[in-house]
């Protein structure tokens, strides 16, 4: 069964836990800081939980445009889009995770805890894993040989760009 380019960054989007979040500061220049995870919406947006008070809510208030970045030793995920402050107390005690204790003494019920959602624009995955990872090195393997530049960018199942 062929899985979907969407469906396939839905997938690879699940499987990781924390991700780099890009924003812009007030001189326009990037900023990243790695950020975990809360939730995998099914179009691909992506929840996080932020300290109302951090740097990054001022950087989003003044340009909303933002990019997660995710990776692991086989599989790499970009998401650009636009990003969107939420302060929903109910949507947090849905996402609630202990881990997050570390951050928000005060648990779920803490005032700090602001939500972050990442409308994706568009998506790009890399999965070299398994059987994904055999036919990269094939194709590398061939390319060296050849001389010629090796090609994957066609097999959805290895790379694809998304329009969300």
């Amino acid at each position: 069964m062929t899985t979907s380019p969407e469906i396939k960054l839905k997938e690879l989007l699940e499987e990781f836990g924390v991700a780099m979040l890009v924003t812009h500061n007030s001189a326009g220049d990037f900023r990243a800081r790695p950020m975990a995870l809360a939730d995998v919406e099914a179009d691909g947006s992506v929840w996080f939980a932020t300290d109302r008070n951090a740097e990054k809510v001022n950087e989003l208030t003044g340009d909303n445009r933002a990019a997660v970045t995710m990776q692991s030793s086989t599989k790499f995920v970009s998401l650009t889009g636009t990003a969107s402050l939420v302060d929903d107390r109910e949507k947090v005690r849905k996402l609630w995770k202990m881990a997050w204790s570390v951050w928000f003494p005060g648990g779920k019920d803490d005032p700090n805890i602001l939500l972050l959602k990442v409308v994706g624009k568009e998506g790009e995955y890399w999965d070299n894993s398994g059987i994904n990872g055999l036919k990269y090195l094939i194709a590398a393997g061939k390319a060296l040989i050849t001389g010629k530049r090796a090609e994957l960018d066609d097999d959805p199942k290895i790379h694809s760009k998304v329009e969300l």
